[in-house]
């Protein structure tokens, strides 16, 4: 019979590599609850019309790469592209938005894009963000950016760059927008396909397209920052005397659009050279107008999403600590029934004790059981069968330098403890 495989663009997580995982998702959330962030937990999939909403019906998510399916009422959902539009429904449905401001979530979910599998992107990935909304000064913005920053030194993160940029507001980029549109429009024969699609649509796209002949007409363009009005003026150098005053590296990249509908004023994205053709681990920004477009009240807000995937590339590319799966303190190696009751009664002692214990379940010889302990990694192997039940003594093995002292039945559990 033919093996199923996963599908095209999935992973599988397995033992060995999970507690990285794990480890790098405990940490997210230890950083995210020392800045005042709480966890929201959303459903994997919502109603079309949020994502077209809230994403932008011009994106290439919505166009091009969403996971979508009509339910038995006709209901057309889609599987989440992103974690933001999901969050600010949640907050609004739920009537959130009487909270005291500012209110700070974060999440830690997998995501779903029809995109060409390649080293950091896949077609399910896995996806921490965080979304401060109430607060429209400067200080919300560094508040998230140093919370990135803070969470990728302490993976032991190296060579990565803070790059940030301001794409202005409603007031200032509609001028923007039009210098942009006459300065693309005379080099549209230039352009590829989909940015002469994007030309009327969403212009800005063009300027982070990936095409050669795209990239050189962008680097001639007029740029957001030099658009700005007195407002967002303002409010980018006091960010960047945040990021100055914190000891933040980082550089003013006009390229830095980001590619969803959403995004006013700040953008910013952590770049992590030397990873491959995917190589921004982190990106975000500020997005004023959504609560609102989502029919909830006018709620500035700024967040960040960051690739899982790419973030333990870059730690292993820096040497980063990398946590070992966990080994058992003991494991009892037991022959006879009467042995395997006793062999069961003090691994759950143990283990009810917070020890990692185990205790042979499969009926091996006791050479056999010897050898599992050592392929475990077991630091002491306890050895019992009837002669030790009748004694009420049993053989203690430490497998670290191979001593072995006899220890009553009764205080296995208490020595185990006081051992380690």
């Amino acid at each position: 019979m033919e093996k199923i495989k996963k599908p095209r663009g999935t992973m599988d997580i397995l033992p060995g590599e999970s507690e990285l995982w794990i480890y790098v998702e405990s940490k997210m959330r230890d950083v995210a609850s020392r800045f005042g962030f709480s966890e929201v937990r959303t459903p994997t999939f919502e109603e079309l019309g949020l994502f077209k909403r809230g994403v932008g019906d011009t994106t290439d998510v919505v166009q091009k790469e969403m996971y979508t399916f009509s339910d038995r009422d006709g209901t057309i959902f889609a599987l989440r592209p992103e974690g933001t539009a999901s969050t600010v429904r949640a907050i609004i449905e739920n009537g959130r938005t009487s909270d005291p401001m500012p209110l700070k979530y974060y999440y830690i979910i997998n995501c779903f894009r029809y995109e060409k599998p390649q080293a950091g992107r896949s077609r399910e990935f896995f996806q921490f963000g965080v979304e401060m909304f109430g607060a429209k000064n400067a200080a919300a913005d560094f508040s998230v950016i140093s919370l990135a920053d803070t969470l990728l030194r302490e993976l032991g993160i190296k060579g990565i760059k803070l790059h940030v940029n301001s794409i202005g507001c409603p007031e200032c980029r509609p001028a923007y927008r039009e210098k942009l549109v006459q300065y693309l429009t005379a080099n549209k024969e230039s352009l590829c396909d989909t940015c002469k699609a994007r030309l009327e649509a969403n212009p800005l796209r063009i300027l982070d397209c990936k095409n050669p002949e795209c990239k050189v007409i962008a680097e001639a363009a007029p740029k957001s920052i030099d658009h700005l009005c007195g407002e967002c003026e303002s409010h980018m150098t006091t960010l960047k005397a945040m990021l100055d005053a914190a000891g933040i590296d980082y550089e003013i990249d006009t390229h830095i659009v980001r590619g969803l509908d959403y995004y006013t004023r700040t953008v910013f994205e952590f770049i992590c050279e030397g990873i491959g053709a995917q190589s921004t681990v982190c990106g975000g920004g500020r997005y004023d107008g959504l609560m609102e477009q989502l029919g909830g009240p006018s709620q500035p807000g700024i967040g960040f999403g960051m690739g899982i995937t790419r973030l333990l590339m870059a730690m292993e590319q820096s040497g980063a600590y990398i946590p070992e799966p966990k080994k058992p303190v003991l494991y009892i190696a037991s022959l006879g029934e009467r042995a395997c009751v006793e062999a069961n009664r003090i691994t759950t002692e143990l283990r009810r004790d917070g020890i990692m214990a185990e205790c042979d379940v499969m009926g091996r010889s006791l050479k056999a059981q010897m050898k599992y302990a050592d392929k475990i990694g077991a630091r002491f192997v306890l050895m019992v069968g009837d002669s030790e039940i009748e004694s009420g003594k049993a053989t203690l093995k430490d497998m670290t330098n191979s001593t072995q002292s006899e220890i009553e039945l009764s205080a296995v559990a208490n020595h185990i403890k006081n051992s380690i």
